[in-house]
């Protein structure tokens, strides 16, 4: 998985940095409003790992997290 930023240029997304594969699948997601953000590399690292132990189950289910939640509350 990567995660990838871009513009809309002439109503079509033109990503910055490594170009997608020709025929990726791709998830567009968009704020309403105008307003930018950005993420530092460390962040996106983090990101990154996240989504690969979920593509590999590494998961807590909803109660474990609510239980942990509990006692360090």
């Amino acid at each position: 998985m990567k995660v990838a930023t871009g513009r809309i240029v002439g109503g079509k997304v033109v990503l910055e940095g490594e170009p997608l594969a020709e025929g990726s699948v791709v998830t567009v997601v968009a704020r309403e409003d105008a307003e930018t953000f950005e993420v530092s590399p460390e962040e996106e690292r983090a990101l990154l790992e996240a989504i690969a132990q979920a593509d590999r189950g590494q998961v807590v289910s909803w109660e474990a997290l609510r239980e942990q939640l509990r006692r360090s509350a």
